[in-house]
């Protein structure tokens, strides 16, 4: 991987977990300014989200600042300039779940235009 993909991989890594911090989360601009205007997800409930609606979730307290995310096995790829593909996976209170997401740079920065997350039975 060149300099430049590493760079761009912890670009994405480090917005990444600012959308999972919960104090980020709390605050609707600070999610907003990392969601890309076309953001969708498929969540693990099997729900489509746009950014409009999921903001309503994560100003809702969905992590909590006494029991944030448990990431781990966190991995980025540059599939082309200015596009992160990242994996990991996250342990929300017990629900566990592989995620994926993918980041793309905008003039205003990353941005996260795709996120999906599959249920896990078991991590390994």
């Amino acid at each position: 991987m060149t300099e430049q993909d590493q760079r761009a991989v912890q670009a994405a890594i480090d917005a990444e977990l600012r959308l999972l911090d919960p104090e980020v989360r709390a605050r609707p601009d600070l999610v907003r300014a990392l969601l890309d205007p076309e953001f969708t997800e498929v969540g693990v409930s099997g729900r489509h989200w746009d950014a409009t609606s999921i903001l309503t979730v994560t100003s809702g307290g969905s992590v909590s600042p006494e029991s944030p995310v448990e990431v781990s096995e966190m991995s980025g790829t540059v599939l082309a300039p200015g596009i992160v593909h990242l994996t990991y996976f996250a342990d929300n209170q017990g629900r566990r779940a592989w995620r994926s997401s993918l980041w793309r740079l905008t003039n205003t920065g990353w941005r996260v235009y795709y996120h999906q997350g599959t249920l896990a039975t078991d991590h390994g």
